[in-house]
């Protein structure tokens, strides 16, 4: 098979195809198509997201369905929401010049619009495995004419716990009559027992790992420390020509915390993770295809089926805690052909995922040296230079600018107006934060994006790390001081100073004494006025007893020690 052409399809389907822009199938296409389209069968289908399984399944599903049934015929069961709603924006394109409808069920919607649609004779339904349950708790759905059922993301769907409502809803389908057609993207023990136990003598397509990573995405690693990754994670995305891509994170509370951080730095960027209604989930994703949006920070919720077409990059902030969602989430870019980057930020605790990836993938990472700020502000001034020619812009400036803008640049050459107007409109382009591009050893460094503790700052300053034993003076022979802790030299600062004390550190000239060196007073040698110097008080044992000195111990205890310590004190009376 080398175009859909060769697959003899109806006219109808065939011009919504070619409309799509589906011209060279892709290998899960090319395998899985002509079995399929040919006899009745079950089918596994083994391969990575972004490598055109929603194709795979939708084209022959549109084939087999009867549009003047005005039943379900066909059930897709995603494992999100915005998956759901994407399949069936694609079978309602494919199908579009047959006439069949698909309606979409998924959880935090309204029942109102997915019970118009069923019962308007939606030939295909296209749901998450909670909300479909529901329907058919309700009555709402019924599996009578059933054909075919596929389970898209299977492995996705068991890892986030439907395996209950998959098994509900696999004991519903009719059996004889039905034929279950099951994707995923790996096959783990689960995902294969329910195929072992519902599948009949499946049909198998396996793309190889090797295969599914796409040659034309471009994989580079940053080593950063943690506190480190949102400063260079905006270098990043100021250095890139155009920036319009994702941003993953592991978890919820990173992914609203960054978003905050970005939207304070005055990029155009949104959110997406589980906790956001539904509302507002296909909001940002309207935004974000619109390109209102042009950076999405997400969880992995947005790694399974997200298909947003020129996608230029991908930034994992975090690496996933299984490797495999890494194929997933670079997966989101270098799509239809074109070509895309994904970029690692990397702490030194998870450089050695780097090789695992490497192995993994059988694909190479090269490491990426983080752009400075005058390479930055290079490429701004190339990206605002096209704007100075403009005729307009020069009209409007005019307009604004007075007489006192007329007087402030007057005797300077138009070179010196252009920069210092450059230096107003960008302020840090030569304010250059140094940071290391070796993060810090391993063993010295705390990572926060597994859930450890971030060190907070506080309105009143902030404080050193903890720390003591040898450490603390590990550089230092024994018996010597540290350079902070010394005194300074002279001409010098002193680098250490007390928080309680406000004095400037300079050293004072040799031979004059420093208060901080100075002896303190005794209290006990004190002179009281008209007297002598009051000697020190010496110090007498007192011993338990009476006025009469009988010794009395103060507690309780054996024959033998009790004696010992009365002629001890006896003894001491003696002398005295």
């Amino acid at each position: 098979m080398k175009s859909f052409a060769d697959l003899n399809l109806s006219p109808e389907l065939m011009k919504a195809v070619t409309e799509s822009g589906y011209d060279t199938p892709t290998d899960i296409q090319a395998q899985a198509l002509p079995i399929l389209l040919g006899d009745a069968t079950d089918f596994l289908g083994l391969a990575a997201t972004g490598t055109g399984k929603t194709a795979a399944f939708s084209i022959p599903l549109l084939e087999k369905v009867d549009p003047k049934l005005r039943t379900v015929q066909g059930l897709i069961l995603c494992p999100t929401r915005e998956l759901a709603l994407q399949v069936a924006g694609q079978i309602e394109k494919l199908g579009k010049y047959k006439g069949i409808r698909a309606v979409a069920v998924y959880g935090g919607a309204s029942y109102t619009d997915q019970l118009h649609g069923l019962k308007n004779g939606a030939s295909i339904v296209v749901g998450t495995p909670g909300r479909v349950v529901d329907h058919l708790n309700r009555g709402s759905l019924k599996l009578n004419d059933l054909k075919t059922l596929i389970l898209d993301e299977a492995d996705e769907m068991i890892s986030m716990g439907f395996k209950e409502e998959l098994e509900r809803i696999l004991e519903q389908v009719p059996s004889g009559k039905s034929h279950i057609w099951l994707f995923s993207a790996t096959m783990d023990k689960q995902t294969g027992r329910m195929a072992n136990e519902y599948l009949r003598q499946p049909q198998q397509v396996q793309i190889n790992k090797k295969e599914m990573l796409s040659s034309k995405i471009e994989q580079i690693y940053y080593p950063v420390r943690e506190s480190d990754k949102p400063e260079i994670l905006c270098k990043l995305i100021e250095a890139a020509d155009d920036f319009y891509g994702l941003i993953f994170c592991q978890t919820k509370q990173l992914v609203t915390d960054l978003n905050s951080y970005l939207v304070e730095r005055g990029y155009k960027v949104d959110c997406l993770h589980g906790d956001k209604d539904q509302n507002a989930r296909e909001r940002t994703m309207q935004l974000f295809r619109d390109r209102k949006v042009k950076i999405l920070v997400c969880t992995d919720v947005a790694s399974r089926g997200l298909d947003v077409k020129d996608i230029t990059h991908v930034i994992n902030y975090s690496l996933p805690r299984e490797l495999d969602n890494y194929v997933h989430r670079i997966g989101r870019t270098a799509r239809s052909g074109k070509t895309g980057i994904a970029m690692n930020l990397v702490t030194p605790s998870h450089r050695r995922l780097i090789f695992q990836i490497e192995k993994l993938t059988n694909s190479a990472m090269r490491e990426g040296k983080i752009p400075s700020r005058k390479e930055i502000g290079s490429k701004k001034i190339a990206k605002m230079l096209p704007k100075f020619s403009e005729q307009e812009t020069f009209a409007r400036a005019q307009e604004i600018m007075g007489d006192d803008w007329k007087t402030a640049i007057e005797g300077m050459s138009t070179e010196e107006v252009a920069a210092r107007f450059i230096t107003m409109l960008m302020p840090d382009l030569f304010n250059d934060r140094a940071i290391k591009a070796e993060a810090a050893d391993a063993a010295r460094e705390r990572d926060n994006s597994y859930g450890s503790r971030d060190r907070a700052r506080t309105s009143y300053g902030s404080r050193d790390d903890r720390g003591g034993g040898y450490k603390a003076r590990s550089a230092a022979p024994r018996g010597e001081w540290q350079r902070r802790d010394r005194p300074a030299r002279e001409g010098g600062e002193r680098p250490y100073a007390p928080r309680t004390q406000s004095r400037p550190w300079s050293a004072k000239p040799a031979g004059e004494s420093k208060p901080w060196m100075e002896k303190r007073e005794r209290p006990w040698a004190k002179k009281e006025e008209g007297g002598e110097e009051r000697p020190r008080r010496e110090f007498k044992p007192r011993a338990s007893g009476d006025d009469r000195g009988e010794f009395k111990p103060p507690f309780k205890r054996g024959a033998a020690e009790g004696k010992g310590l009365k002629d001890r004190f006896e003894r001491a009376r003696k002398r005295d």
